[in-house]
């Protein structure tokens, strides 16, 4: 790991992260009831604005842009440019974010986006094609200059880069040794990358993507051979519980969550933790954990007010 992968770096230390994160054992007898103990990763008290895998992945990037502007890109409900901004704010970095969309450009900003702007954050909309092809050399070139921000540091869609990814490995260190299965709910795959690759021996990681499509795999393998020159660690992805995609829930979903949190007092996110959880009870009722197991779930964020 290099200075600038290190979440330590002293170019952060006014963030002031709780690391390692607590890691705390929940009495469910969804769980108990076939052998299995459940613990529960508290990366979401990592830090109280960039919340769990946001801090682990954004860290390294805001140490290796050595305060020059940071351009990212979102959706207009992203909790990435919500990081990303307050980021910007506590460290006294410019930021820019584009924002996938060019006609919200004319209509009043919802909740997240105006978050970002009262944290300083620079908003620029572009059209929806433009948005999907970000990452070819000119397209991106073209949205630089057009944002003003041609020498800003680039942090990809969902802060999922090589950078992120081993700054995501330290979350795996902290497992290491404390259970046979790592669960983690996946937007890009940067997180669980990371993770496979920090956990011991006989550890096996999983991702539930909250995204449908089934595309995660090659692009998990794309982001372990940059962060360490090929595969990392034993992963697999379960992609039955993205209910109906990226940004939806149901009442199934919704009353799950609820649920979870009156038993555990837990504040439940419903866009990846409760699926992640949702998606653990759903497994252990298949009898897919072994009795005797220890499964962990990596509690990445919390309900945003």
């Amino acid at each position: 790991m290099t200075s600038s992968d290190d979440p330590r770096s002293g170019a952060l230390t006014g963030l002031r992260p709780r690391l390692p994160s607590p890691l705390r054992e929940v009495a469910d007898g969804r769980f108990e009831q076939r052998g299995v103990r459940l613990l529960l990763k508290r990366d979401d008290l990592v830090h109280p604005e960039l919340v769990g895998n946001k801090w682990r992945k954004l860290a390294p990037n805001l140490a290796a842009a050595a305060g020059r502007t940071v351009l990212t890109f979102g959706g207009a409900y992203s909790n990435h440019l919500r990081a990303t901004a307050a980021a910007g704010r506590l460290l006294g970095l410019d930021t820019v974010g584009v924002v996938r969309g060019q006609e919200l450009a004319d209509r009043p900003l919802n909740d997240s986006l105006a978050r970002c702007a009262a944290d300083g954050m620079r908003l620029h909309f572009v059209d929806r094609s433009t948005y999907r092809r970000k990452t070819e050399p000119e397209t991106l070139a073209a949205v630089l200059r057009a944002a003003d921000a041609e020498d800003a540091y680039v942090v990809p869609e969902g802060g999922s880069n090589p950078a992120a990814v081993r700054g995501c490995r330290a979350l795996g260190a902290e497992l290491a040794g404390r259970a046979d299965v790592v669960a983690v709910a996946c937007g890009t795959g940067g997180t669980l990358a990371g993770l496979a690759a920090g956990l011991g021996t006989g550890m096996r990681a999983l991702g539930v993507p909250v995204l449908r499509g089934g595309f995660l795999t090659d692009g998990i393998r794309d982001l372990q051979t940059a962060a360490f020159g090929g595969p990392r660690g034993d992963w697999s992805l379960d992609d039955r519980f993205h209910f109906g995609g990226y940004g939806r829930t149901t009442p199934e979903l919704v009353a799950f969550a609820e649920d979870f949190e009156h038993r555990h007092g837990v504040p439940v996110e419903r866009l990846y933790v409760a699926k992640l959880l949702y998606a653990l009870v759903a497994l252990a009722e298949e009898d897919a954990f072994p009795r005797g197991s220890t499964v962990a779930a990596v509690i990445t964020g919390r309900p945003y007010p």
